[in-house]
């Protein structure tokens, strides 16, 4: 072992974690605060109905700590989700991936539009990330021949940074009528 070369790394970078001072764009979709203090009032109620069950029992306040266990760590995994664009313009959407040379176009989807882009107009075959706690959603429509979904829809917070973040201009914020179609050339 007098060997003068430095050891080899063992992994690479790209299977561990990602760099989060490297990405373009990061946002946990956390639950909103008032659900904690709602989980410990079903905990409360849980844990006494449980406690009623096994009257004079050495056990009954299990209940409270099983509860209390069950909804925190529902309460984590729900708000575990991540979106997220890395430094080379990759969507990550929890662990699914899309990287920005595949996408037409985007837009942001507003509160009052999301229960039609989830009901009437949704396609079976696109890719849904949907957080019901979150108001607003991105759409970003695929360009890919090798891939049948024709678009994401994601919920995130901050629909425009997630745009900005891909490169990909809002098309929800232009203007929908061209100029080709306009009431003068009609005249």
């Amino acid at each position: 072992m007098s060997s003068s070369e430095p050891p080899e790394e063992t992994g690479s970078r790209s299977s561990g974690p990602a760099d989060p001072a490297a990405d373009r764009y990061s946002e946990r979709l956390r639950v909103p605060l008032w659900w904690w203090p709602a989980a410990t009032v079903v905990t409360a109620v849980a844990g006494y109905e449980i406690q009623l069950s096994a009257h004079r029992s050495s056990w009954s306040f299990v209940g409270y700590i099983a509860v209390g266990l069950l909804c925190a760590f529902l309460l984590w995994s729900m708000g575990r989700t991540q979106i997220r664009v890395d430094a080379d313009g990759v969507l990550h959407a929890g662990k699914a991936q899309l990287p920005n040379s595949v996408i037409a176009r985007g837009a942001s989807i507003p509160a009052s539009a999301k229960s039609a882009a989830l009901g009437r107009q949704l396609d079976p075959a696109a890719f849904l990330m949907h957080h019901a706690w979150i108001k607003t959603m991105v759409l970003l429509v695929l360009d890919d021949p090798d891939d049948p979904t024709p678009y994401w829809l994601v919920s995130t917070r901050h629909p425009e940074k997630v745009l900005a973040a891909l490169d990909i201009p809002d098309a929800s914020a232009t203007s929908v009528v061209s100029p080709e179609h306009s009431d003068r050339e009609q005249s």
